[in-house]
């Protein structure tokens, strides 16, 4: 008669059956793996960001040179997003481009969707500037217009190619005709003499 081994009365032969212990532990694993990546497929699939992503950065700008002149036209801003703070670096031009602007009291909606921040430019009151990013992030509409016309919105494209050659700028339209009926200046009466 055969002896027994020693494990206890069950046969095991190396690399052809496996021990109960094994099995389970095996098969386990096996679920467990199916079930994730069945899980990880049918997940829903998120939507892109709209706006402006909470972290990263981008400088949105309209500088142009005036083709008669050479000077520069435009404004550009640099938007960093961190954790712990967004920062803001403007840039202007009044015949030259202007030195960056460090902006104070930069707020950008949660949702990545508008912005506002204060500046100081030189020799000016403290100007607040707001707009609006386009839902995929690649404009920034500021409010005003160009040339003080609303019709005409300001919309800084974001910069993919650092490197390119600047766009010549655009001339403002002629103003529009006079309205119709004139408007009158009050002028006060000369004082009486007497």
């Amino acid at each position: 008669m055969p002896k027994r081994p020693p494990s206890g009365g069950r046969f095991f032969i190396r690399g052809t059956i496996p021990d109960m212990k094994t099995a389970y532990l095996t098969a386990g694993f096996v679920l467990l793996a199916s079930a994730a990546l069945t899980a990880a497929i049918a997940a829903p699939k998120g939507k892109p960001v709209e706006g402006f992503p909470r972290y990263g950065m981008a400088v949105y700008s309209d500088l142009c040179v005036h083709p008669e002149s050479g000077e520069y036209g435009g404004q550009r801003i640099t938007l960093q997003r961190f954790a712990e703070v967004d920062t803001v670096i403007y840039e202007y031009t009044a015949g030259a481009l202007s030195w960056p602007v460090v902006a104070s009291d930069v707020n950008v909606d949660p949702r990545g969707k508008m912005m506002y921040f204060t500046v100081q430019l030189e020799d000016e009151d403290v100007r607040t500037i707001s707009g609006k990013f386009s839902p995929d992030g690649e404009k920034l509409t500021l409010d005003g217009g160009y040339c003080d016309d609303q019709s005409m919105p300001m919309v800084l494209a974001k910069v993919k190619d650092f490197g390119a050659k600047m766009k010549a700028c655009k001339a403002c339209p002629a103003s529009k005709a006079e309205s119709p009926h004139p408007e009158y200046k009050h002028e006060p009466a000369p004082p009486s003499q007497g």
